[in-house]
């Protein structure tokens, strides 16, 4: 076990090291000049420009600029935005609120999710497994700005259910309403999901056999079919947890959620490469990690898979 961990944080090797150049590279090359952009449209003087492009390395080469960055990343310094603040310090404010309203969806999609779909599944052709296939196929057909501006309209303009916004320092419970858009998408491709492995798994050769040695339902449901039907759902879970944190740009727009999604879009307006490349560096270590541990589970969603040396 312990090579294969080591395997695979060999491979997360280079993938740490693409990513970051090409995000890199990707803000390097984006047009207009970040540094007089501060200055909005006053005329700056040049020997300010220098000092601030001096400042911030950016009047380096790219090679050099990335390298510079990537020796303060080994030395846990994620650099200075343009306003004089620390990279550091703004994830510490924002990533947590992103990260509590992730999990808030990820547990709302998986719990309702899984359990929609292994109805669905056991019920095949009836009126519910209907239904819930009615329902997931709009939501997947709806963009997601739509399902927000509908939600925060009923459930927090009408109905009064839920705020419209959320308020300062993002209580749990004004993150309630945005976990369940940002989650809307995913819990329908979870259903779907856990309805085609839950008919699949039900129709195997060792299902049947339970239920010729006389076990009851109660015991075949939960232990042998939906066990064995929860690794293609624990592998998309894991996938979408880093879309989740990374993906919600346009959820915390609509309900005014101070999280990284609105930092990131303001650093990427303000073409501030390093809080740019800083954010994606620490979500794709998070995306690994979460991976990895999801591989080391599969032996013991089934038994039939094991991890050898």
């Amino acid at each position: 076990m312990s090579g294969y961990i080591l395997r695979r944080i060999l491979q997360a090797i280079p993938v740490f090291f693409g990513t970051t150049f090409l995000i890199y590279f990707m803000v390097f090359a984006m047009p207009g000049d970040p540094i007089i952009a501060l200055f909005g449209d006053k005329t700056p003087n040049p020997a300010v420009v220098a000092q601030i492009r001096a400042q911030y390395n950016l009047d380096q080469p790219f090679i050099v600029q990335y390298f510079l960055y990537i020796g303060g990343i080994f030395r846990g310094d994620l650099g200075t935005a343009f306003n004089g603040e620390s990279v550091s310090t703004i994830l510490a404010r924002t990533f947590p609120v992103t990260l509590r309203l992730a999990i808030l969806a990820l547990i709302f999609q998986a719990v309702a999710g899984i359990l929609v779909g292994l109805v669905s599944g056991l019920r095949k052709g009836k009126l519910f497994d209907s239904s819930a296939l009615v329902v997931s196929l709009i939501l997947i057909s709806l963009p997601i700005f739509v399902i927000a501006f509908v939600a925060q309209y009923i459930f927090g303009v009408q109905l009064g259910w839920a705020r419209a916004t959320v308020g300062a320092g993002a209580p749990m419970q004004d993150l309630i309403l945005p976990a369940i858009v940002l989650a809307s998408v995913s819990f329908a491709q979870i259903v779907r999901l856990t309805r085609a492995s839950v008919i699949e798994t039900a129709g195997l050769d060792f299902v049947r056999t339970a239920y010729s040695k006389g076990l009851s339902k109660r015991r075949i449901v939960p232990v042998h079919i939906l066990r064995n039907s929860l690794i293609p759902v624990v592998t998309f879970l894991a996938t979408d947890f880093g879309v989740l944190l990374v993906g919600a740009t346009v959820t915390e727009g609509i309900f005014n959620v101070p999280g990284v999604g609105n930092a990131l879009f303001s650093a990427i307006k303000q073409g501030q490469g390093p809080t740019v490349v800083s954010f994606v560096t620490v979500m794709t270590l998070l995306y690994l990690a979460v991976n990895l541990v999801v591989d080391l589970l599969y032996g013991l969603l089934d038994p039939r898979i094991r991890l050898v040396k």
